[in-house]
């Protein structure tokens, strides 16, 4: 007979229930020690389950998985929101129960968890990302320190992070204030722009010893943030090098998309499009597919969805990059939707043309063609002739 297993996994406290498809076991309770849930395997196992459907609470399902993914389980991540849909459900019936109950009679929808290589690139990428947040942060830091020394440099300089910044914050933090000494860390071209003696008094500042301090806390911070991004890259770039260099090259040949965009790219969605039915579905678990909220033919909202929200992020910057490249379809469809667009709602449309096209790249193991994108259907082109037909017709009725 066919056994079941639903957890309902909390911090402190794991709780396990098992349901043959006519009685349920006790539900027993775990704690999340590995030992323990070790142990829960075992019994799991001495009591012949095959299949355990776990609920997705915040990172605490993780450890849970990764033990019993290694033990030879069947595993299925659940999120917590299609549970709470199902009917039937009673306020007595427990959690872990209910779970093992809907697992045995197929009703459950399991989340994506990708390979153990993906999930490895995935904790390199996302952590790339938190500490690019960070550099930003540390860079703002010590721009207030340096106006709150009087120093309005930054003022002439596009960006903070560039060299004759942080030459002039490290030699401050030595000890140097001379404006005649710390002009010479500027750029000519900077110096030349903006005449040397603006330059001079934008220098000249009241620094004091806690000011000097604080500089050299935060420079030294941003120091480790460099260093641990680039760790984070070389990691990701050894995996890609090594399991997935053919669909690293494939999406490298989208405008936009940089080496460590392409890299972001397979880590959150892991290289397999086979886990996607279609180019929709992909573009809908993303967040990039608008929201389909219409009642009584009238449409509420067209705003996007909630997704995977690193990979959105990414897209819209390889979307921004993208529409600003010279030659590029992108381009030149961004120019045309905003129009009749706002730029944002242009650069979303622009986010999800390329999710579609990564999606067709990836299942169809094909670089990338600008050439087959545009192609207009017969429906679409007569959509477009009667629309210019209307466009005419109201222009002549306004003369």
């Amino acid at each position: 007979m066919k056994k079941t297993c639903g957890l309902d996994v909390h911090k402190d406290t794991i709780f396990c229930g098992v349901y043959n498809g006519e009685t349920h076991n006790e539900v027993k309770e775990y704690s999340t020690l590995t030992d323990s849930i070790r142990s829960m395997g075992k019994d799991l196992q001495s009591e012949d389950v095959e299949e355990v459907a776990i609920e997705s609470t915040g990172i605490y399902w993780i450890p849970v998985w990764n033990i019993l993914e290694e033990m030879g389980f069947k595993l299925i991540l659940v999120n917590p929101y299609l549970i709470k849909q199902m009917p039937g459900r009673k306020s007595d019936v427990k959690d872990a129960q209910w779970i093992a109950t809907l697992l045995h009679k197929g009703l459950l929808r399991g989340s994506l968890v990708p390979s153990p290589t993906i999930r490895e690139l995935r904790s390199y990428s996302r952590k790339y990302m938190k500490l690019q947040h960070r550099q930003t942060s540390v860079l703002q830091e010590m721009d207030r320190i340096l106006i709150m020394c009087s120093i309005r440099i930054t003022s002439f300089v596009g960006n903070i992070s560039a060299k004759s910044i942080l030459n002039v914050v490290e030699q401050i933090i030595h000890g140097i204030t001379d404006p005649e000494v710390l002009i010479d860390s500027i750029h000519g071209r900077i110096v030349n722009k903006h005449k040397r003696e603006k330059i001079l008094q934008s220098l000249t500042g009241y620094i004091t010893p806690h000011h000097q301090f604080l500089l050299g806390q935060a420079f030294e911070e941003y120091q480790l943030v460099i260093r641990q991004i680039t760790s984070c890259l070389d990691m990701m770039q050894d995996i890609c090098n090594q399991d997935f260099k053919k669909q690293h090259e494939l999406l490298m040949t989208i405008p936009g998309v940089s080496n460590t965009s392409a890299m972001i790219l397979i880590a959150e969605t892991g290289a397999d499009m086979l886990a996607f039915e279609n180019s929709s579905k992909f573009s809908g678990w993303i967040g990039l597919r608008p929201r389909n909220d219409e009642s009584a033919g009238k449409y509420k909202s067209t705003a996007i969805t909630k997704g995977n929200k690193y990979l959105k992020s990414i897209l819209v910057q390889i979307a921004w990059a993208a529409s600003r490249t010279k030659g590029s379809y992108f381009k030149e469809k961004f120019t045309r939707l905003s129009i009749r667009k706002t730029r944002r709602k242009a650069l979303i449309a622009i986010a999800r043309k390329i999710a579609v096209l990564m999606w067709s790249m990836l299942h169809y193991e094909q670089c990338y063609n600008p050439a087959r994108l545009i192609i207009y259907e017969p429906g679409k082109v007569d959509a477009k002739v009667k629309y210019h037909q209307r466009e005419i017709e109201r222009l002549e009725k306004l003369l």
